[in-house]
């Protein structure tokens, strides 16, 4: 089901633009436009939920896995040192539509707990970095990993 008022089924219907990065048939991961750090992505369900709770039982193994199949694509392309991953459910949540923050992290990054300072990308950056994850989690899919 979609929300015509919610900005991620939106961006899911084609209606708002993103940097999408993997797209199956039931999730939709793209670049964030406000990033912690660049390659910062969003995985969200493609049918409209807006927390966890909602998502029923036989979805949530599914999501999660997209959500794994992230943190290991961003790790990789983008010589990370790991990832944070993060999700809130009403309290903090920007958007009322499920969805997972996978970002990327270095060691002395400069992200202390939750104070989240955001960025923008510089000039082309959002494209290199889409195009970037795109390719390695195609290359990770070719590999079996």
């Amino acid at each position: 089901m979609k929300d015509d008022n919610c900005l991620f089924c939106r961006i899911v219907s084609g209606e708002i633009p993103a940097a999408k990065v993997f797209e199956d048939g039931d999730t939709l991961v793209f670049l964030d436009h406000r990033p912690l750090f660049a390659g910062h992505s969003l995985v969200i369900p493609k049918e409209h939920f807006e927390t966890l709770s909602d998502l029923p039982a036989a979805g949530v193994g599914k999501f999660f896995t997209t959500v794994q199949l992230l943190a290991r694509a961003v790790e990789k392309a983008l010589g990370a040192e790991g990832t944070f991953v993060a999700m809130n459910n009403k309290i903090s949540q920007s958007v009322p539509h499920l969805h997972v923050h996978v970002v990327p992290r270095r060691k002395k990054d400069g992200l202390k707990g939750f104070f989240w300072p955001r960025t923008k990308y510089k000039d082309n950056e959002l494209e290199e970095v889409t195009k970037l994850i795109s390719a390695t989690i195609d290359q990770m899919k070719i590999e079996g990993k």
